[in-house]
């Protein structure tokens, strides 16, 4: 059931609002009216006493969960306990919270890696749960599972009016260029950017070239999320994507010729692929009225663009997860 939710002059908490989404949120949200209400100080948000004393005290009307340990398949393998006790933490510790400060409205933000390795493409809501997790996430993605069964634990027995969105791959100003720890697009981005400068005539890229990945720019998601908090309420979580995708070959091939790069890949078949194919269906999220951007070349330049910039923020760094618990 949909109810419209308006957020003009409602005091909101962004948890998570320095990374690279929560940020996204931020810059959206400064022309809605929203009071954005944020912590005098660093908030652990797997301390459950931290973050109930913020919440009890502010009191905000509504929250956005966008505070996660997030990163690519390297760090998922590498610290497996983390990624599953960090996130179940941080979502359960903040679901509580509010339902006890009486929040008028939370969102929390899953990922498409929820659904099954073999579920069919595109990927329907529908198929959470109903065949085995892609191993190489599995640790992320059980916590994010997690999390939107509990909210909708919360609004069966509370009555509460807790969503959950499930963003796909995502990419954008603030993102984690880290080579170790990132995600595939900042990662190859960084790669072939450094190969650039160097001088290298070839670049090694992991996997195959086939498996195919959906991307979103970040803005895009923040748009599309300000849009689900007025017009959404439902237990059933909500795909949010672009409904296109590419193969990782492909990607490469398009960030070369936005960087400016001449050279050649070699593709490292000892390296996992992780899921074959990764693309949302957003019938639902359409049906609402929301339309995502369909540019892929431009947001990457936009982001390429910011990369130039910036260089590597203080964020790329190992303790990237670290700096989305605020």
């Amino acid at each position: 059931m949909n109810a419209r939710y308006e957020l003009s002059g409602k005091r909101l908490w962004i948890a998570g609002e320095t990374g690279m989404v929560g940020s996204a949120i931020s810059r959206a949200l400064s022309a809605q009216g929203a009071v954005l209400i944020r912590p005098r100080q660093r908030i652990d948000m797997r301390r459950q006493t931290l973050v109930e004393q913020f919440v009890s005290e502010m009191k905000p009307d509504a929250i956005v969960i966008a505070a996660a340990r997030v990163g690519g398949i390297w760090a998922n393998s590498q610290q497996p306990a983390d990624f599953i006790y960090d996130n179940l933490m941080i979502e359960a510790n903040i679901l509580e919270a509010a339902y006890r400060a009486r929040t008028q409205k939370v969102l929390f933000l899953g990922s498409t890696c929820i659904y099954p390795r073999e579920a069919p493409q595109p990927i329907r809501e529908e198929s959470l749960l109903t065949g085995p997790l892609e191993p190489t996430n599995q640790w992320y993605a059980i916590a994010k599972i997690a999390g939107v069964k509990l909210c909708q634990a919360y609004r069966a027995q509370h009555g509460v009016d807790f969503i959950a969105a499930m963003p796909t791959n995502l990419f954008g100003p603030g993102d984690n260029f880290d080579l170790e720890s990132s995600h595939v697009l900042p990662a190859l981005m960084r790669k072939i950017h450094e190969a650039k400068l160097a001088g290298e005539r070839n670049v090694v890229v992991w996997g195959t070239g086939t498996p195919r990945r959906e991307f979103m720019h970040v803005d895009d998601l923040a748009r599309a999320l300000i849009f689900l908090m007025e017009n959404y309420s439902d237990a059933m979580p909500i795909n949010v994507g672009t409904g296109i995708d590419c193969s990782i070959a492909e990607l490469a091939s398009l960030l070369a010729r936005v960087i400016g790069y001449h050279g050649s890949f070699t593709f490292d078949k000892s390296k996992p692929d992780g899921t074959p194919r990764k693309v949302t269906d957003i019938t639902r999220l359409r049906s609402l009225g929301f339309s995502p951007e369909q540019d892929l070349e431009g947001a990457v330049r936009r982001t390429y663009g910011w990369f130039l910039e910036h260089g590597l923020p203080p964020e790329s760094v190992a303790a990237a997860p670290q700096s989305r618990w605020m």
